[in-house]
């Protein structure tokens, strides 16, 4: 892993988001690994489920939490019984323990249990395996102190509510749109470069805006549901449907650029098909892209936006008289200017403008 990729990984765990999700996860494990023993009848003999069911209770999000909780909870009472069929009719051996997790497993793939559907075969198996002939009373200790244990993990959740998401995931789409803008800069100062140019990250990068794009789409996915069924999104009024429609328009930029990076990589590096530059167009060519990425990166002034149009349109008008003097299509040239044109009119129609309008 790249040296900066570790760096934002650990930024990532440390967030106070994560710091505070860890905080209530030890809790809750703790006051579980407490509560336990307290169980009455024979669920005392299996304290060890308390803690575990508190653990697989705690999501970043309420409703993750709950969902989790309760398919956790139908996996292992799915798995479990199956077990106690096996305990109360023929006993467990080889081939029936065989049979009741290969059942589990096919039940596990209907859908109905979500993340927790691994639960079933393996409830099943501890079941069969671990209790053996007190599988019944394992059974219960199992699923009830599990139960006890999540019931724990979901007060704490609700008595420390974690924050909405929706700040984070528009500071990481603040930064996604600059890094779009970064890129289109390394793309005007590689062409404008000796050829071919010394640095290549631009051209290899290219294919990541993709996957950071996806991972946005992840995050507002994620921010959304924290709001629900949360008390501290009561009064942190943040509408994420803004954010989902600038992502949009970022998300088709971004292909813009790709289309950008593609061509023009090809032709420095003189890939198979590229087509060449003509050496008039490289310097209108650099500036129209230079002009478009600094009005991507500051889209609400109008005035880098106009400027930006009129570089777009200088170099149109090269590549027009270009193609005409040399009786050929100037490619590279042509395909900047409409995807760098295509920028621009994305950046018009933002939300704000479309708001404003």
């Amino acid at each position: 892993m790249p040296r900066r990729g570790i760096a934002q990984s650990l930024r990532d765990a440390v967030t106070p988001a994560r710091l505070l999700l860890a905080a209530k996860t030890a809790a809750a494990v703790g006051i579980a690994w407490l509560v336990a023993p307290l169980m009455p009848g024979v669920t005392d003999d299996y304290p060890y489920y308390g803690p575990f069911g508190a653990l697989i209770s705690m999501y970043p999000t309420l409703m993750s939490s709950a969902r989790s909780s309760l398919q956790t909870l139908l996996g292992l009472a799915v798995g479990a019984g199956l077990a106690a069929v096996v305990v109360l009719t023929v006993g467990p051996n080889l081939w029936t323990i065989v049979g009741a997790v290969g059942l589990g497993t096919l039940i596990s793939g209907t859908g109905w249990f979500g993340a927790a559907r691994e639960y079933i075969p393996v409830a099943a198996l501890f079941v069969l395996i671990v209790g053996g002939s007190d599988g019944e009373d394992y059974s219960l200790g199992y699923v009830t102190q599990t139960a006890v244990g999540i019931v724990i993990g979901l007060g704490i959740n609700l008595a420390i509510p974690p924050a909405p998401l929706g700040a984070e995931a528009i500071d990481r789409i603040d930064a996604f749109q600059h890094r779009l803008a970064t890129h289109l800069d390394d793309i005007a100062d590689a062409v404008a470069d000796s050829w071919p140019p010394e640095h290549s990250s631009w051209d290899g990068s290219a294919g990541a805006l993709a996957e950071t794009s996806r991972s946005l789409r992840a995050a507002l996915a994620e921010a959304d549901e924290s709001r629900r069924w949360n008390p501290r999104a009561v009064w942190r009024h943040l509408d994420t449907g803004h954010a989902h429609e600038r992502l949009e328009t970022l998300d088709e930029i971004a292909h813009q650029i790709r289309d950008i990076a593609g061509c023009l990589g090809d032709t420095i590096w003189e890939r198979p098909g590229a087509l060449p530059l003509d050496p008039p167009v490289v310097e209108p060519l650099s500036t129209a892209t230079h002009a478009v990425a600094t009005a991507l990166g500051d889209d609400q002034d109008e005035a880098l936006r106009e400027q930006a149009s009129q570089a777009v349109e200088a170099l149109t008008r090269v590549v027009h008289t270009r193609s005409i003097d040399t009786d050929a299509v100037t490619g590279p040239g042509v395909l900047t200017a409409m995807h760098l044109q295509r920028v621009l009119v994305l950046l018009g129609r933002g939300p704000e403008k479309e708001q404003a309008a």
